[in-house]
Parts: C-alpha cells; structure tokens; sequence
C-alpha cells in the first residue's frame, strides 16, 4: 500500500457556477489535471489523504456528485472538513451517503494495515504567519452563520478535536499520521500548540493543505522538526498532481 496526498480538490461538479481560474490560470480544468494525474498514479491498493476543502457545494446533496468523482479515482480515501466544506454535515448523516471508497475523521482515528490516520481541520493561529510567502488573492467571505466566533476560539476548539482523534489512534500501529486542512506550524517549524500535540502521541508525518497563491521561493517550506515531517499538500503547489508521502507499507 502506497500512501498519497492531495488537498484543496475544490470541486465544484454539483454547483457548476463556481470556477477556480478566478484565481490564475493554473487552476484551468484542474479537476482534469488531477483526474489524469491521480489515475496515473495511483492504485486500487493504495491510500490517498485528503485534507479538506474538498467541495464548494453549501450543502450536502450538492456535494455528492464531487464525493462520486472521487469515489471514481482508485485507491481508498481519507477526508478531513476544510474551511470551505460549508457542507460538511453530521457524521451519522455523511456515513450515510458516503461512497464505499471514502472515509472520514471527524473526532475519530482510522486504521489502514499498520498505519494509523488521525486529525483535524484546525485554524488562523496567531502563533505563525505566512504573509511573506503568499500573494495575496481576495477570496469569498464565509456565508452569515458560519464561523462567526473569534479565530482563537475557534482554534482552541479544533485543537480539543485534534487531541480526541490523535487518543484515538491504534496504539499498535508501526506508523501514525495526521491530516490538517490548516497548516498547524509556520515556515520555520518552531514550536506551537499543534507541533506538541504530534510529538506528544508519536505522529512521524502531518500532511495539509490551505495556503495557495506561494510565493516561489528557493527556501523549501516545511520539512522535518523534533522527528516529525510536515507536507504542505495543496492542489495547486504540487502541480494538482497527487504526491506519495511514504514508500509502501
């Protein structure tokens, strides 16, 4: 089993109004892109992570055609709530109408062999920024209702989350996995409240995705810090292309 990763899909099959050219050129047909990329690639066998933003659908019956799409690309998949996933239900509700080939973390663990995926959406913290290393492009703001508390409250919240799903993991698993949609340490991998966490229950890797528009730079962003490696794994920083983040397991 190969374990892959890709963020941000930003779908958009059952709200066909909503195009992601908006922001550059490079986001043309991406849904194309990772279509021929993630069939290429992948396998039936294998493990792909998917850490949020998922669709632009508001409600669940909207996101079922991108769901399907994904259910269509082989190997099994692993979904986390982004930002953006306004329609993102109950976990009752999401099991069922999910695909056979999709799974989701929400509070909970799952185990794949001997790996163990935990995680959760997170936050804005104010403990890391990445104003230097992104161009900015103005986004949509979120629809009236919905996350109108105070990004601390809400991180700290998510950070509650994050604790329940890493407790849930095997604790026979050879390898422990985490997936944000927030990235959850800044470009110079110091310490913060999230990092703790992953050391704290023997994470070794934690894949996410968020930060579009990088600024390219010859400095990688991310890597390996107190023996755990983060993977920035946004659609449009790895080329739409879905990247492994381990060998076979």
């Amino acid at each position: 089993m190969k374990i892959w990763a890709i963020a941000d899909l930003h779908l958009s099959f059952g709200v066909p109004n909503k195009k992601m050219d908006i922001f550059g050129s490079q986001w043309e047909n991406h849904d194309e892109k990772i279509q021929k990329n993630w069939d290429n690639l992948v396998s039936v066998e294998d493990l792909v992570l998917i850490p949020g933003d998922v669709s632009w659908a508001m409600r669940l019956e909207r996101a079922l055609p991108d769901l399907e799409w994904i259910h269509k690309r082989p190997g099994k998949k692993v979904l986390i709530r982004g930002n953006h996933d306004y329609w993102w239900d109950s976990l009752s509700k999401l099991q069922k109408v999910l695909p056979a080939s999709i799974q989701v973390i929400q509070n909970n663990s799952l185990l794949f062999n001997d790996v163990s995926i935990s995680g959760a959406r997170l936050w804005d913290s104010t403990e890391y920024s990445f104003d230097e290393n992104i161009e900015f492009i103005p986004m949509e703001r979120p629809p009236k209702g919905h996350e109108e508390r105070s990004s601390e409250e809400i991180f700290v919240r998510e950070l509650g989350r994050l604790e329940l799903s890493l407790k849930a993991m095997a604790p026979t698993a050879k390898v422990k996995i985490a997936i944000t949609h927030f990235p959850p340490i800044g470009p110079d991998l110091k310490p913060t409240r999230a990092s703790a966490l992953f050391e704290k229950y023997g994470v070794s890797h934690v894949v996410f995705g968020h930060l579009h528009s990088l600024k390219k730079t010859e400095r990688q962003l991310f890597g390996k810090a107190r023996g755990v490696e983060y993977i920035l794994a946004s659609a449009d920083w790895i080329n739409f292309c879905p990247m492994q983040i381990m060998i076979d397991t």
